[in-house]
């Protein structure tokens, strides 16, 4: 079993009488690692570390950072096992998914290494005579990175390496759930040439580590990825200092099933919409609208895909899903599919607790038909292994569904018809809509919502956008007028 310290000013901080917290496995329960639980002098200590690392890591031109974080993406390869096993270990994530996520942690970083000739200013126009205005592009100081327990490895590309290229510092929080990735990561930036207090991870509740972060009047933004209720919280919190932040929130994504669709394809991309992560994701898809001209067919088909998937250790490539991160997870799970049933909706396949040799925190791939656009599992995010269906007549029902929601993160139609297509793509409100594909982002897109959803986005240039503020200055040139 291993256990962690904080990483505060490039050094690990030894954990001394600090109180701890046990990490466990969801596949067995069994205690993994140890990690201290941060106080708030040890965010102060993070913080203000990252803020002295800020001042002159500023001044390092951009090329010469994009030399960093080159440096740490290659450390990120040169460990790839290391990183892929601690994910699974950690977040019961399958195998296979975690060394393509260890493989996006690098490729990222490198993304927006690429990115240092390309934070770009302006030049506008003056209503004056011999003056220009210049608007440049400038770091905005020190990150608090805020990170979920669902795909703890990519998020930590993504909080760390657009703030790095844009002349920021970070003081990282992994969730509690999904720690031990972030500290091996840590690691790395101990053992890179990064300089002192550019990386920092520190870990512990969110109501001390993360309320004492987006608090401190040093922080310049706060960038978080996790549920809306936390969103909705840490805006208070900042809002005192008027601190900036960048929430990437919960989803609610609907699926429109049109009756011309490619039924068989469909089939396979919404099960992978759905399942990828055991449905432990902000895009997955969380509702569908099937067009009733074939609904008994897409019901009949999708029974059989999800009767024949299963579940198991996430180390064996055979199983299509391993287990939901705690207990608590798998409890609101069923707590929603119960619900479904009470309220008239009919249990295809799955619906129950499981376990492998009675440890683990497994739910049964489900789905469940008949639903009705206003029940729970239609509204509240399930966060699980659970696809719920209803039908629709038309195309203006189901948008009307579709965008009757608190939520507007990713969403997705299935459809051969070009008119209805551009239709969906301008009426669906929506932060990302994928066409006859599975749910999932690129680094060079924009992953976004609105709504619930979320403020700001990330990946790609409107992305590293986030990370910096504007500065305008206007230059009178002309030294020899007269006074």
């Amino acid at each position: 079993m291993k256990t962690y310290e904080l990483f505060i000013n490039g050094r690990f901080v030894p954990n001394g009488d600090r109180e701890m917290f046990d990490v466990i496995n969801p596949a067995t329960e069994e205690v993994i690692s140890r990690c201290p639980k941060a106080t708030a002098e040890d965010v102060e200590a993070a913080v203000d570390a990252a803020y002295e690392a800020q001042k002159s890591w500023a001044k390092v031109p951009p090329i010469q950072r994009a030399q960093y974080l080159m440096e740490l993406a290659q450390l990120v390869r040169d460990n790839h096992d290391l990183f892929a096993e601690t994910n699974t270990q950690e977040n019961g994530k399958m195998i296979a998914q975690s060394n393509d996520e260890a493989s996006w942690l690098a490729d990222y970083i490198t993304y927006f290494a690429a990115q240092a000739r390309h934070m770009m200013g302006e030049i506008i126009p003056s209503d004056r005579p011999n003056e220009n205005i210049l608007l440049y592009k400038m770091p905005i100081g020190v990150v608090a990175g805020i990170m979920p327990w669902n795909f703890p490895l990519f998020l930590i590309g993504r909080k760390v390496a657009p703030a790095l290229i844009a002349g920021d510092t970070v003081v990282l929080k992994p969730s509690s759930d999904t720690p031990n990735g972030a500290y091996e990561f840590a690691k790395l930036v101990e053992k890179s040439s990064l300089p002192a207090g550019v990386i920092n991870v520190i870990t512990g509740p969110g109501g001390v580590v993360g309320d004492a972060l987006t608090k401190n009047k040093k922080v310049s933004m706060v960038s978080m990825t996790g549920s809306t209720a936390a969103g909705r919280h840490i805006m208070r919190s900042a809002a005192d200092n008027i601190t900036k932040v960048s929430l990437e929130l919960g989803g609610k994504a609907p699926v429109i099933i049109m009756d011309d669709c490619k039924l068989d394809e469909t089939i396979e991309h919404v099960f992978n919409s759905r399942f990828i992560n055991c449905g432990q994701a902000c895009n997955c898809a969380e509702r569908v609208y099937v067009q009733e001209g074939i609904y008994d067919q897409f019901i009949e088909k999708m029974t059989a895909r999800i009767a024949a998937a299963r579940y198991g250790d996430p180390h064996d490539d055979s199983v299509d899903m391993g287990p939901m991160i705690n207990q608590n997870q798998v409890d609101h799970v069923d707590e929603l599919v119960q619900s479904a049933l009470a309220e008239g909706a009919k249990l295809a396949v799955g619906g129950h607790r499981a376990s492998i040799n009675g440890k683990g925190f497994f739910y049964e791939p489900t789905l469940l038909t008949d639903c009705r656009h206003g029940m729970r599992i239609m509204t509240e995010e399930i966060f699980g292994p659970v696809l719920p269906v209803t039908t629709f007549k038309t195309l203006d029902e189901a948008i009307e569904m579709a965008n009757d929601c608190d939520y507007g993160l990713t969403s997705s139609i299935y459809t051969q018809n070009t008119d209805v297509m551009m239709r969906a793509l301008n009426e669906i409100h929506f932060g990302e809509t994928y066409v006859n594909r599975e749910h999932f982002e690129a680094f060079q897109g924009f992953h976004a919502g609105v709504r619930q959803s979320g403020i700001g986005g990330d990946d790609g240039e409107r992305g590293l956008d986030e990370f910096l503020e504007t500065h305008v200055c206007y230059v009178d040139y002309d030294l020899h007028k007269q006074g």
